[in-house]
């Protein structure tokens, strides 16, 4: 109760499905969902119980964006770009992360533990437990991404694709539940700041490739993500170039 919120701007929450305030179908999940860039920033603001809680979860926050770091880097060298470009446009750079609880269903052909749709951050580092759930949509079907221990799963966001000027291509996905078992599944959100100018690179626009996006705020974009809720499954079309 005392972490419960359905206030998206609220740095540290426990909510439900994912956005109650304009779902009019309720997603089979609960999840609690942590600002944690820099760490000293939020860490105060996340759970104390268990002890170790917050120490833990610092550890891998820092572990994953030293990774998220070095994927950064390595796509932007793979646009011919400068290793540091993408990194540059950031800001300040975020990180949140979430921890998704899909409890069984007893209708599972009813709902989703989260309906099709692209991240809309800049990469996602996800970690999963042994039950499947994850699907991504490949050549118009749903393929399941069954667990692999010991692995992460890389989605590309809205904002790669958006900085590659559609050279990259942010993966639609969605996770499916079941009426057996219980899923958890920690994916971790490597953003720009709010106030981080996003647009397509310019070394890699030409006259036969123009801009496919506008110039905007990653907060702009993240407002508008929230609020049309996952209705539908990309928010960039509101940001193309007229």
């Amino acid at each position: 109760l005392k972490n419960y919120s359905d206030d998206p701007t609220k740095t540290t929450r426990l909510s439900t499905s994912f956005n109650i305030r304009t779902e009019k179908v309720a997603n089979w999940r609960d999840y609690l969902r942590l600002h944690c860039y820099p760490i000293d920033k939020f860490i105060n603001e996340w759970p104390s119980n268990p002890t170790l809680f917050r120490a833990h979860v610092a550890e891998y926050c820092r572990s994953v964006r030293g990774l998220a770091l070095q994927l950064i880097e390595a796509i932007s060298e793979s646009l011919g770009l400068d290793k540091d470009y993408i990194s540059g446009q950031l800001g300040n750079h975020a990180q949140h992360m979430a921890l998704n609880y899909y409890p069984p269903c007893p209708q599972p052909d009813l709902t989703y533990g989260l309906p099709g749709h692209t991240d809309l951050n800049l990469i996602t580092i996800l970690l999963q437990d042994e039950v499947p759930g994850l699907q991504v949509l490949r050549n118009g079907h749903w393929v399941a991404v069954d667990p692999v221990p010991n692995t992460f799963i890389i989605n590309i966001g809205d904002q790669i694709q958006v900085m590659s000027n559609d050279k990259y291509k942010s993966v639609l996905h969605r996770a499916v539940v079941n009426c057996d078992k219980e899923r958890i599944s920690i994916p971790t959100f490597y953003c720009p700041s709010p106030d981080a100018i996003i647009r397509p690179a310019p070394e890699l626009l030409t006259d036969d490739e123009p801009a496919v996006y506008k110039q905007f705020t990653y907060g702009e974009y993240y407002e508008k993500f929230w609020n049309r809720g996952l209705a539908t499954e990309s928010c960039l079309d509101m940001f193309m170039a007229t």
